[in-house]
């Protein structure tokens, strides 16, 4: 059996209810995927599920998150311990003269950190809170701006993992110019309009250009009147936090932020491995570190440690969420999804019906490059037995993967966003994506029309 029918479509379903109703992320995602399992093998599923699990730490790609991601802790850690990133903070305060100017700074080293959506998530995040909050920027909004220079920044410009990832699955398919898949790349970005809706509404948020709404209007009001620049669910860890990134009679330098960051996008832009680049910049720290007796060789330890074991919670989110994914390729909810809406398509309603499909199957698995990966075999041909755009067609897929990132709230870009943002997943759910919304309908009207025109 190819797919299971609706019945694929309830383990989803119940991650979302879940989640809203008990306000956590990790147990969600962890009753979803056993619940998929049970729908898979009844009474027997627990072996499977079992399964599933060491499939998932086994794999390559599972080790280098697990790597990247707590190692980044370890490298933030570093960087708040030597006062790098109060140094780097103090000076974007002196740039940032007023509320709406500090979140425009903010996506400004959004778009400049451009290498990789977990640079950008967790570099800026953590560069930017200490001015946002000095302005009563609630955290939330503070990762709204985060993640949307994210994924969307990598997308557009040509030298970036997921420009890299998506150009060789072009050419997989047969989409080239010039017998080149980057090139071919580099003629769908004009087609982006997810991507670019994306990046260019959040200066006119940050202006006030487009009033906040909803839940992300509460947050400001509550910010604006209170101070209260995190959300109620945060409230017991504010003060640690505080703790954690007040100096200790150590005088704030930016350069020691600003080295360590730009070693690591240096190394990772050569080896292509953000890995190598993370391990560099950690390095780094202590080439910095030691000679201006900011910490000895027990604390530079004491503290990558420390910075590991604060990534534990983000780890756990993303592993689950790959435990459910495993659940909704066994059950088989992408084939599903597409088969049932395959006949409704017409040529000119083809970008626009696969941005959309495409959209929602990348927020309910939170598998971005593995949806993309699976739907250009099928959208491609598709597009070029109907005389579709190619071009066109591809952005639609590529946005679409851009789309997940921006709003599948148990997905890695969100859980690192609101690693560094220091709030919870379902916080950035309820105000953020209302937000995203608007580029993602602004996104589909285009890629109706654009389909039109053919």
């Amino acid at each position: 059996m190819d797919n299971y029918g609706l019945i694929s479509l309830l383990p989803v379903i119940s991650v979302v209810i879940l989640a809203f109703v008990t306000k956590r992320t990790l147990e969600p995602l962890l009753i979803g995927a056993v619940f998929g399992f049970i729908l898979l093998h009844g009474t027997g599923f627990f072996m499977p599920f079992l399964d599933a699990v060491y499939t998932v730490m086994m794999d390559g790609v599972t080790v280098w998150i697990i790597l990247v991601c707590g190692l980044f802790g370890s490298l933030v850690a570093l960087l708040e311990k030597s006062g790098g990133a109060l140094g780097f903070s103090d000076i974007a305060t002196k740039y940032s003269k007023k509320r709406s100017v500090s979140l425009i700074v903010t996506w400004i080293l959004g778009i400049v950190v451009f290498v990789d959506d977990y640079l950008n998530a967790l570099a800026v995040g953590t560069a930017m809170r200490k001015v946002t909050d000095s302005y009563k920027v609630p955290r939330e909004l503070l990762a709204y701006v985060v993640n949307s220079t994210g994924a969307a920044v990598c997308v557009l410009i040509p030298f970036s993992t997921w420009s890299a990832f998506m150009a060789g699955q072009l050419e997989a398919n047969g989409v080239l110019v010039n017998g080149s898949g980057t090139a071919a790349y580099i003629a769908t970005i004009p087609y982006m309009f997810y991507a670019w809706a994306a990046v260019l509404v959040v200066p006119l948020f940050a202006l006030k250009i487009l009033p906040r709404f909803g839940p992300m209007r509460a947050a400001e009001e509550r910010a604006e009147e209170t101070g209260q620049v995190f959300p109620d669910s945060m409230l017991d860890q504010e003060d640690e936090f505080s703790a954690a990134e007040t100096m200790s009679g150590k005088k704030p330098n930016a350069l020691n932020f600003i080295v360590p960051m730009i070693v690591l996008a240096v190394v990772t832009i050569i080896t292509e491995d953000m890995l190598q680049g993370v391990i560099l910049g950690i390095v780094s720290c202590g080439v910095l570190y030691f000679p201006q007796r900011l910490m000895n060789f027990s604390e530079f330890c004491d503290s990558s440690i420390d910075g590991f074991k604060d990534m534990v919670l983000v780890l756990g989110i993303i592993v689950a969420a790959f435990f459910l994914q495993q659940a909704n390729d066994a059950l088989g909810l992408t084939p599903f999804v597409i088969d049932s809406v395959k006949p409704l398509l017409s040529p000119s309603l083809l970008p626009a019906a696969a941005f959309l499909i495409i959209s929602l199957l990348a927020f309910a698995t939170g598998s971005f490059w593995g949806i993309a990966a699976i739907a250009f075999p099928i959208i491609i041909p598709l597009a070029q037995s109907m005389d579709v755009n190619i071009f066109l067609s591809s952005a639609a897929i590529i946005s679409a993967a851009v789309f997940g990132s921006h709003t599948c709230f148990y997905g890695d870009a969100v859980t690192l966003s609101c690693a560094s943002s220091q709030i919870k997943n379902i916080d950035y759910a309820k105000t953020s994506i209302p937000l995203v919304a608007v580029p993602a309908v602004i996104g589909l009207v285009l890629f109706l029309v654009f389909g039109m025109m053919g």
